[in-house]
C-alpha cells in the first residue's frame, strides 16, 4: 500500500520540477518508506505504508535488469497464486512481494496482465526499452489515479493535490454536475486540467504522443437461469468467506469497521472465524437517531470481539472539516465523510489495516430506492397520452400536496428520474444559482449513455449499473480511500472483489428485492452467521445531524463562510443566504443543498483561494502519524 507521483516528459530532460516536494505532500499515504527513480523521460516518487515486508516491496520497483520500473498503490490478494503459476512456468523471483508479481505478470502477459489481478490497485509501469509508459486502475475504482497533460509532459498521482499547479482553474462543467450529484462524476475533477483514469481501464503513453485508453473490465449484470434460493445462499457464503480470507492477508494487525447494518456485521462475523481476536471500531453522535453504536456494541458482544467506540461532537466535526476536504482533493458533499474520517482515526490507534462493507449495497441491491420500479409498476400499463396528462397534472400541483411526488416519479422515465443515490439540485435551481450555467450540460449527459448500454436490462439492474459507474466510484470509494489514507490506514473492501461480483452479477433482480425488502438473498446468506438482531433492521449507516446543526450550532459559521467565500463569479450568493435563512426558520429543509454549497465553498478556499496552509496540514499529519 502506498501513494505515488509520476512525471513523463514529452522531450528528454533532466529537470523534474519539485517532484520530491510533491511526493512529500502525500506523506500520509505512506509514512514508512519513500523512494525515487529518474531518467531522461520519467520520474517516479513513492510513499509506502508497510503491510507486508517493507524491504522486499521497496518501490520504485525495477525488473528484468531495470528494463521496467514500476510504482504501484494497492494490494493484490491473489499474488501468491499468481507467483506460483509463474514459477511453474520457469520464472524465478527475488522477493516475496506482490510488487514483483505485478511487474512479472506484465512482462509475461503485457496489458492482459491487469485482468488477472484480484485486488485494488493503481499502477504505473515504465518500459525503458520501448520508451512507453503503461498505467492501470482496478476494476471498481477502489484506488485513485489522477493525471494532467501539459505542453511539458504528463503528470500522474495517487492524489490530485500532488499535481495541482497555480494556473489550474475550476471546471465550471464539473461544478454544474457536482451541484446535482454531490460529487464530480469521473473522469472529471473540479480542476479543469486534471482527470482520473476510469476504473477497469489501462492506458499506453509514449513521449509526445496522446494517451491511448482501453477498457479491460466491464461491470454489468447478467442474471443466470433461475436457480433455487439455497443455491444462491451457498454461492454467496462460499465466495464471501473466500474474499474475507484473502483480504485478511497481512503482516500487521487487521481490524474492521462495525456499524449496525448487515454489511459490516457479515464481514466481522466471517473475519472472526479466521482471526478470533479481531478488533472493531464504531462512531456516532450524541443526537438521538444519529448513532448505531449501541447496535454495533451488541453485535460485537454477541460475536465476542472488542469494539472501540467514539462520539463525535459538532465542534470537532467542524474543526476537522478543512483538513478532511484537503484530503478529499475534490468537494464531496456526503456528510458521512466526516464520521468515516473519525472511525479511521480511531482504528489507526490499534491496527494498520481495516475491513469495511463498501460495495454491498450496489452489488446486492441494498438501497431502498431499488424497490421504486416495483412500486411504480402500475404506470407501465397506462397509455402514453394518459401518462403525459398525469405528468402535467403532477407538475401543476403545489409543492407538498399529497401524491404529487408519486405522480411525478411514475410518469417520468427511469433514465430521467434516477441518477444515483444523491440528487441535490435540479437543472432549474442550478440555472438560478450558477453564474455560468450551461443549458447544454444537464446532469442527464452523465447518466444517459449508461442507461443506453443497459436499456434491455431489468429496471433494478439498470439502477445498479448507474450506481456502480457513478455513485460508487465518485462518492463511496472516494471517501473510503481518502478518509482512511488521511490516517495512514489501509482500508480493504471484501464485497468489491472480482470473485464476489461474478456471483452478484448473476442473481436475478427479483430475488434481491423479494419479500418487500432489499438485499433479500444476502440477508438469507447471512442467517446463522450474523447475529439475528442485525438481519431485519433498517440500516442507518453514517447519518449526520447536519439538518439540526445548520439551525443552531453551525449557523453563524455557515453564514460567515458564504459571505467570505470568493465565489461570486461562480454562484449567486444572495440565493444561498436566503436558503440558509429559510432553513433556520423551518420553512423548508435545505440541509443537503446547503451542505453541498458549503463544501464547495470551503474547497474553493483551500484549493483556489489558498486560505489554508497545505504545509501546516501536512506537518500535522506527520506528527499524528509518528504519535500513532
Amino acid at each position: 500500500m502506498c501513494g505515488f507521483i509520476g512525471i513523463m516528459k514529452n522531450q528528454p530532460s533532466k529537470e523534474f520540477e519539485e517532484y520530491n516536494y510533491r511526493n512529500q505532500m502525500i506523506y500520509h499515504r505512506g509514512p514508512d518508506d519513500e523512494g525515487y527513480y529518474q531518467d531522461d523521460y520519467v520520474a517516479f516518487g513513492f510513499r509506502r505504508l508497510s503491510i507486508i515486508d517493507i524491504e522486499s516491496g521497496h518501490q520504485p520497483f525495477p525488473y528484468d535488469d531495470e528494463r521496467y520500473w514500476m510504482v504501484f498503490n494497492g494490494e493484490i490478494y491473489n499474488f501468491i497464486e499468481l507467483r506460483n503459476q509463474l514459477m511453474e512456468q520457469g520464472h524465478t523471483f527475488l522477493t516475496d512481494s506482490d510488487s514483483e508479481v505485478v511487474v512479472a505478470m506484465f512482462d509475461v502477459y503485457g496489458t492482459e496482465a491487469f485482468q488477472y489481478l484480484r485486488g485494488m490497485f493503481a499502477i504505473l509501469i515504465w518500459d525503458k526499452q520501448e520508451a512507453t509508459l503503461y498505467g492501470a486502475r482496478d476494476p471498481f475504482g477502489i484506488k485513485p489515479l489522477y493525471y494532467k497533460e501539459s505542453e511539458q509532459g504528463t503528470y500522474f498521482g495517487s492524489e490530485k493535490k500532488s499535481i495541482i499547479s497555480a494556473e489550474d482553474t475550476v471546471d465550471v462543467k464539473a461544478l454544474q454536475n457536482y451541484l446535482t450529484f454531490q460529487y464530480v462524476p469521473e473522469p472529471d475533477t473540479m480542476h479543469q486540467s486534471i482527470k482520473k483514469l476510469e476504473p477497469g481501464h489501462y492506458f499506453v503513453k509514449q513521449p509526445g504522443e496522446e494517451m491511448i485508453f482501453t477498457r479491460y473490465f466491464h461491470a454489468f449484470f447478467q442474471p443466470s437461469v433461475k436457480q433455487e434460493e439455497n443455491v444462491w445462499i451457498d454461492k454467496i457464503q462460499q465466495v464471501m468467506y473466500d474474499s474475507v480470507d484473502v483480504h485478511l492477508r497481512s503482516d500487521v494487525p487487521v481490524g474492521s469497521f462495525l456499524s449496525g447494518g448487515i454489511d459490516s456485521s457479515l464481514i466481522v462475523s466471517i473475519a472472526k472465524y479466521y482471526h478470533p481476536e479481531i478488533k472493531t471500531f464504531s462512531v456516532g453522535f450524541e443526537q438521538n437517531g444519529y448513532s448505531e453504536m449501541d447496535v454495533a456494541k451488541e453485535t460485537a458482544d454477541r460475536l465476542g470481539v472488542e469494539n472501540y467506540r467514539y462520539v463525535i461532537s459538532p465542534e470537532e466535526y467542524m474543526d476537522q472539516l478543512p483538513s478532511i476536504i484537503w484530503h478529499l482533493d475534490d468537494p464531496l458533499a456526503d456528510p458521512a465523510c466526516v464520521p468515516l474520517y473519525f472511525v479511521a482515526r480511531e482504528a489507526k490507534k490499534h491496527v494498520t489495516v481495516a475491513l469495511s462493507g463498501e460495495g454491498a449495497d450496489e452489488l446486492f441491491t441494498g438501497y431502498n430506492i431499488y424497490r421504486e420500479p416495483e412500486s411504480l409498476k402500475m404506470f407501465q400499463s397506462i397509455p402514453n397520452p394518459l401518462n403525459k396528462m398525469l405528468g402535467w397534472i403532477a407538475n401543476t400541483l403545489p409543492e407538498g400536496v399529497k401524491g404529487k411526488s408519486f405522480l411525478e416519479r411514475g410518469t417520468t422515465p427511469l433514465s430521467d428520474r434516477y441518477i444515483g443515490n444523491a440528487k441535490i439540485f435540479e437543472e432549474k435551481a442550478k440555472q438560478q444559482m450558477l453564474v455560468q450555467y450551461d443549458k447544454n450540460q444537464p446532469y442527464q449527459k452523465v447518466t444517459r449513455p449508461l442507461y443506453q448500454q443497459v436499456k434491455d436490462s431489468h429496471f433494478v439492474h439498470q439502477m445498479q449499473y448507474v450506481d456502480i459507474h457513478t455513485w460508487l466510484r465518485g462518492d463511496i470509494l472516494l471517501k473510503a480511500d481518502k478518509m482512511s489514507m488521511a490516517h495512514s490506514l489501509e482500508l480493504r473492501v471484501p464485497f468489491l472483489d472480482q470473485e464476489v461480483f461474478k456471483v452478484a452479477r448473476q442473481i436475478p433482480a427479483e430475488l434481491n428485492i423479494a419479500q418487500g425488502t432489499t438485499k433479500h438473498i444476502l440477508r438469507q446468506a447471512a442467517r446463522g452467521i450474523v447475529p439475528d438482531h442485525v438481519l431485519d433492521r433498517k440500516k442507518l449507516g453514517f447519518p449526520v445531524p447536519i439538518r439540526h446543526w445548520l439551525k443552531n450550532e453551525i449557523y453563524d459559521w455557515t453564514l460567515q463562510l458564504i459571505r467570505e467565500s470568493e465565489t461570486d463569479h461562480l454562484l449567486h450568493k444572495p440565493m444561498i443566504e436566503q436558503m440558509l435563512e429559510n432553513h433556520r426558520l423551518g420553512k423548508a429543509d435545505y440541509s443537503r443543498k446547503l451542505w453541498t454549497v458549503i463544501v464547495f465553498m470551503l474547497w474553493h478556499q483551500i484549493f483556489i483561494e489558498n486560505k489554508y496552509d497545505f504545509d501546516k496540514l501536512q506537518t500535522e499529519n506527520k506528527k499524528e502519524s509518528k504519535l500513532v
